[in-house]
């Protein structure tokens, strides 16, 4: 399916998948250093950022949404592209690298490793989150973003170092988490949701030091689901992109090789 995307760069292409709630932009920090080696291609879900929902009828799970970005590569004429992501994204990626559809995968606390009370922790967290969002009016949120002690605490369950976001970065995401269509119903099947299969192309998985969402405990499941070690993000969160860009994008340059 047709799907929003930034792309920039040469060189083999590497597809980036954000986070519920999130939009393409979440890769922003890293995008030109990873365009500098690679043909990146930064993509917004069915239902999130400015991309249109999924077919009527087609429910948002993350397979679903694995199924619409091989739709995506269709479009695109991406052949066996490498691909990384982060949270939801980080599964999508990992499924896909289990279809055996990507050249590698990399996968940023990937969702779906948690355990029942991780799990409840995590849905309610993000709930708690959208519902904070979407009643914020555009002069609060306008005005939380350029306090920077209001930052730090509206954004330090996903990030280690809020305050390195910008107040225009932090607008757009809360816009982009108040508009999102396919929240509710994706955040719901993550009731269902379990490791994907065994990946049939290599993959990487990286956590940060300091998540405070998908809490860093859970990479043992993910190092025992891969059969090898979990790379550590160190003074990085949920979302390592902002925290520390040029390790991220090391990172996925290294796995995409």
């Amino acid at each position: 399916m047709e799907l929003a995307f930034e792309r920039r760069g040469t060189g083999p292409s590497l597809v980036l998948l954000h986070g519920i709630g999130h939009h393409w932009q979440a890769w922003l920090p890293v995008l030109d250093r990873l365009a500098a080696e690679r043909d990146v291609i930064a993509v917004d879900f069915p239902g999130f950022g400015v991309s249109p929902p999924l077919p009527s009828g087609t429910p948002y799970t993350a397979e679903s949404l694995a199924d619409a970005i091989e739709s995506f590569f269709a479009v695109l004429g991406l052949r066996d592209p490498h691909v990384a992501g982060s949270s939801l994204g980080g599964y999508v990626a990992l499924e896909l690298a289990s279809r055996g559809v990507v050249r590698s995968a990399a996968a940023l606390s990937p969702a779906g490793f948690w355990n029942r009370s991780e799990l409840l922790y995590a849905r309610a967290v993000l709930r708690f989150t959208r519902a904070s969002a979407r009643r914020m009016s555009p002069e609060k949120a306008a005005a939380m973003a350029e306090d920077p002690l209001s930052r730090a605490l509206s954004g330090g369950v996903m990030m280690a170092h809020p305050s390195r976001v910008t107040p225009e970065a932090m607008l757009a995401s809360l816009q982009a988490l108040k508009d999102a269509s396919g929240f509710d119903e994706t955040l719901a099947s993550f009731a269902g949701l379990m490791p994907p299969a065994p990946p049939k192309v290599p993959v990487t998985i990286a956590w940060g030091e300091h998540d405070r969402l998908l809490l860093r405990r859970q990479a043992v499941r993910a190092a025992r689901w891969s059969g090898q070690r979990v790379r550590l993000l160190k003074g990085c969160g949920h979302l390592p992109m902002t925290d520390d860009p040029e390790l991220v994008a090391r990172v996925l340059l290294e796995a995409s090789r």
